[in-house]
């Protein structure tokens, strides 16, 4: 199994709109060492997502290799799935986490299935299927991998787009008080489909947010959207009880004052360029 990238797929990082100068961000692509030359990864997955679960949960480890970038150590690994085939997933130990000033010591891969479990209760299919489970590095998220679409040019003109993905995306960070959306966690599959990835600093329960998505500052919220948090709203219950195994009473209680204020404006806060921009481009 082989963790490459090049300067050819480099995604460049300047913040959107902000630009900061020239980064260059490696662009994760994950291959089997017997895969053929194009080394292009179709996984033979089962369609039901909860099959997809349990597979990430029980299959066997057959390899694993340290991703060499991220402030926080996250491994390639490679699992068996039934059948034999084996499938390529995204394994961050809890081991793995450095520590911050502003987020508990250890709960960097609870949030990041929190923000697997939001986004399928609110039917927007957003985040890889994501779990806990144990590894051979000791308990941590498990999320299936996703093979990005190549660059095709500058990728804030596809991402600066006001489109009704992008702006989904955009309110799941609103609502997951996401600290930490930069453009090289925003990928399309090889079938155009939109993705969000690494949300291990989210669902803090002071405001967090740090976007380089701007389009629709100060701007209304899509009704059809509006009309899912409405939805989440009055399944408080579960949601509690679902996500709280992974977050905290606090943060689920400002989890909710964040929908309450999305739901009672209607519109997108206006943000601070001071602020809600994220650091660096890791």
């Amino acid at each position: 199994m082989d963790c490459t990238w090049s300067p050819a797929t480099a995604r460049s990082w300047p913040p959107y709109p902000f630009c900061w100068g020239p980064c260059a961000m490696p662009e994760l692509i994950l291959t089997f060492g017997d895969t053929d030359p194009s080394g292009r990864i179709v996984p033979d997955l089962p369609r039901d997502e909860d099959t997809v679960l349990t597979l990430l949960r029980e299959a066997e480890f057959t390899a694993s290799k340290l991703i060499p970038w991220g402030s926080n150590y996250s491994f390639a690994a490679a699992l068996l799935a039934p059948g034999g085939r084996e499938v390529l997933a995204i394994y961050k130990p809890r081991s793995g986490e450095a520590p911050l000033y502003d987020f508990p010591d250890g709960t960097l891969y609870l949030r990041e299935t929190a923000a697997y479990c939001l986004s399928r209760r609110l039917g927007w299919n957003l985040v890889p299927p994501t779990v806990v489970r144990d590894g051979p590095h000791g308990i941590g998220s498990m999320q299936l991998y996703v093979e990005p679409m190549p660059d095709d040019g500058d990728p804030r003109r596809f991402w600066g787009a006001c489109t009704e993905e992008i702006e989904r995306l955009v309110l799941f960070d609103h609502v997951a008080n996401n600290a930490d959306r930069k453009l090289s966690h925003c990928l399309r599959d090889r079938t155009g489909k939109i993705w969000g990835i690494d949300h291990g600093l989210t669902f803090n329960e002071y405001p967090k947010l740090r976007t380089v998505l701007w389009q629709f500052v100060g701007q209304p919220i899509s009704e059809s959207l509006l009309e899912n948090l409405r939805a989440l709203r009055d399944d408080e219950q579960g949601v509690r009880e679902e996500l709280g195994a992974y977050l905290s009473r606090a943060e689920l209680n400002a989890l909710f004052s964040r929908i309450d204020r999305l739901i009672a404006s209607g519109k997108y806060p206006v943000l601070n360029p001071h602020r809600n921009i994220p650091y660096g481009w890791w």
